[in-house]
């Protein structure tokens, strides 16, 4: 696949480059495909999931999208919206091996994304919007309600784990050394072989069969 055209062109580190231009999927595909699923649309500057036609857990025509490229150490910046009762997520380090894994959480760490007030998830902890998917609850709760816009950064540069939302910080980890390998044998990633080893992958948006919206993409390389 081309990535050097458009919104897909590699930056040098220390630039910020976007990740999506508001107007096109470029720079984007379904894991595991050549194209982006119908589902997936752009609409007023934004890059939405339209779940109406939701098949099982997900949406038909949909699927979890992730970018042409892979980062290692970054800082993700952009604004997520969700849909009364909804859940997303967006999700990083995604090896895009679809005879070894089948989902892009089968490798990839998970900022929840989540209608708190709404979705059952939210009654379960460490599943709540801003969480660490599974791993760590954040702290402190400041998500908006559903279709508010919400602005997320998730920053990792060697090994330090930070998420921001809506201005603060609410969640700071270490990966990859003891406590973090305790951390994951606690949770429901543990059967997964290499989950939460990988230190490079794709970022990806979540389809879990709810409508979603995400805006102002933009990625840094540390």
């Amino acid at each position: 696949m081309d990535t050097n055209t458009g919104s897909t062109t590699t930056a040098e580190a220390g630039e910020w480059q976007p990740l999506f231009d508001g107007k096109t999927t470029q720079g984007w595909h379904t894991y595991g495909q050549e194209t982006v699923g119908k589902a997936w649309k752009v609409e007023n500057g934004t890059l939405y999931l339209d779940a109406s036609n939701k098949k099982d857990w997900q949406t038909s025509d949909g699927g979890d999208i992730v970018t042409e490229e892979e980062f290692d150490n970054f800082h993700l910046k952009l604004e997520w919206k969700i849909a009364e009762n909804g859940n997303s997520g967006i999700i990083f380090y995604v090896q895009e091996d679809t005879a070894a894994y089948d989902y892009t959480w089968s490798t990839g760490l998970e900022m929840q994304v989540l209608d708190n007030d709404g979705h059952p998830d939210a009654k379960i902890h460490k599943h709540r919007a801003g969480d660490l998917y599974d791993l760590i609850a954040s702290s402190p709760e400041n998500v908006k309600p559903a279709g508010e816009w919400n602005q997320v950064e998730i920053i990792s540069n060697n090994g330090k784990l930070e998420f921001h939302q809506n201005g603060e910080k609410i969640v700071e980890t270490t990966l990859w050394d003891e406590n973090w390998k305790q951390l994951v044998a606690g949770s429901k990633f543990a059967g997964m072989p290499g989950w939460g080893t990988f230190k490079s992958g794709k970022i990806a948006l979540q389809d879990h069969g709810d409508s979603v919206w995400f805006r102002n993409i933009q990625i840094k390389r540390l």
